[in-house]
């Protein structure tokens, strides 16, 4: 059966995450019942990453396994269309090998985490970023990012439901950015890469350097708090919609 990576962007606010899920929308059940349109029987889809409620992608990519050879173009196009209305759009699409897999041919997952700080309500970025009413110190905030950078157990920045086996991640970026803004608020870009993430881990992360930011934790809190390999030392996780899964590194790129 031919195999397909799909480059995929998606507004996570209406769904319940990525996976599918019984009687609750979900991304990849949109993507598989658009599938279903052009060859009708069960299809099931593997992403490089599982995003949870309300949080989006950028450029999540997946692959399906289809009966019949398409051109990467209208196979792209024929899904668009089915997946209306709902917020999701292939983005890119492209044949991959047999054994290609989106998950476990993955090298590293990239995320986006937007923060803005302004009192006044967010019209046009509501849902899209996390906001906050006080100024934060990015300077603080990448002080303590910089803590976090390398190999750790990272069981104080990881959900006590998490499945993982096991909670060492080497965490190769975590960089604050600074964004300019017309209306005079601040926000913040946190970049974050790894191969791979633990449940609620970005989420962990920036929430304790909001904290940072905001001078209620210090730097060094945050070692103390990596170092204490437990979850009721970590800061509060923040919202999930200001979270992006921004891309996907595979040895070779399929969409080049």
């Amino acid at each position: 059966m031919p195999r397909y990576a799909m480059k995929i962007e998606y507004d996570g606010a209406p769904f319940s995450g990525w996976q599918r899920q019984k009687d609750v929308p979900s991304v990849q059940g949109a993507i598989e019942a658009a599938l279903a349109k052009l060859e009708p029987r069960a299809h099931t889809i593997a992403a490089a990453g599982r995003t949870d409620a309300g949080v989006h992608g950028l450029a999540q990519v997946a692959h399906c396994d289809m009966e019949k050879t398409w051109d990467p173009f209208r196979l792209s196009e024929a899904l668009n269309f089915h997946l209306k209305p709902h917020p999701v759009a292939i983005v890119a699409c492209a044949p991959v090998s047999d054994d290609w897999h989106a998950r476990f041919s993955a090298m590293e997952r990239r995320y986006l985490f937007r923060l803005v700080c302004r009192r006044a309500p967010l019209v046009l970025e509501a849902g899209k970023v996390w906001q906050i009413g006080h100024v934060l110190d990015g300077a603080a905030m990448q002080a303590g990012a910089d803590r976090l950078l390398g190999r750790h157990d990272f069981t104080t920045f990881r959900s006590s439901i998490c499945q993982a086996d096991s909670p060492l991640r080497t965490l190769d970026e975590l960089r604050v950015e600074t964004v300019a803004r017309t209306d005079g608020a601040q926000e913040f870009h946190f970049h974050v890469r790894a191969r791979s993430f633990l449940h609620n881990q970005v989420r962990s992360f920036v929430g304790t350097l909001e904290r940072v930011g905001a001078g209620a934790w210090s730097p060094d809190d945050v070692t103390a708090a990596l170092e204490a390999c437990d979850r009721g030392a970590c800061g509060p996780v923040c919202p999930p919609q200001g979270l992006y899964l921004a891309g996907v590194g595979y040895p070779d790129d399929p969409f080049s």
